[in-house]
């Protein structure tokens, strides 16, 4: 079964990409490589199953199961020793990612208090993408009364392209709600 967002990738966003980046060769516009999602878990450093509930809760949003993340050096502020578990990411490819990104953007996004639109300046420069949400449970799958502790998310979405400008069509032509230039100036 191929994803919905799959489909409107190769209909309607790739004709409208050939025509912004007037390119008539399909592979050499922009497309999605993955989307890597990471949740740094600094409370795991005093409670070990900190960590356990993150990768649980991780694994039922993105359907696959994470890898956890070590601390590569020891910092003696934080009580943190070299090779203790912080946090848990995973890349998603395929069609685990094209549904992850519908299930972002149609069920997630509007879920979060005060939604106003992505910021559009969260590209960094070679055309990729990232966001950050505050909290996990905007994701309707996780059941809020097993996951009492909130716990953000970064999440990055590699494009094909090093232009940003490339790269903000492809996202926008895939449904990212991006903030209109007269919204941004009341954050």
């Amino acid at each position: 079964m191929i994803p919905r967002l799959l489909e409107q990738y190769e209909n309607e966003t790739l004709p409208a990409l050939e025509q912004h980046c007037g390119r008539t060769n399909r592979l050499s516009l922009p497309r999605l490589r993955k989307i890597v999602v990471n949740m740094g878990v600094g409370s795991a450093v005093a409670e070990k199953k900190y960590m356990e509930e993150a990768v649980r809760a991780m694994t039922e949003i993105t359907g696959q199961k994470p890898i956890v993340t070590l601390a590569r050096k020891s910092i003696a502020g934080f009580r943190l020793r070299e090779g203790m578990a912080i946090g848990c990411k995973v890349t998603l490819r395929g069609t685990r990612m094209y549904e992850f990104l519908d299930r972002l953007i149609s069920l997630a996004l509007p879920r979060v208090r005060d939604f106003r639109g992505l910021n559009p300046n969260g590209f960094d420069g070679h055309g990729n993408y990232s966001l950050g949400l505050s909290e996990q449970l905007v994701f309707p799958e996780l059941n809020p009364d097993r996951f009492t502790r909130t716990q953000g998310m970064n999440i990055t979405m590699v494009v094909s392209t090093e232009s940003d400008d490339e790269s903000r069509e492809l996202l926008r032509g895939l449904g990212m709600p991006f903030q209109r230039p007269a919204d941004q100036g009341s954050n």
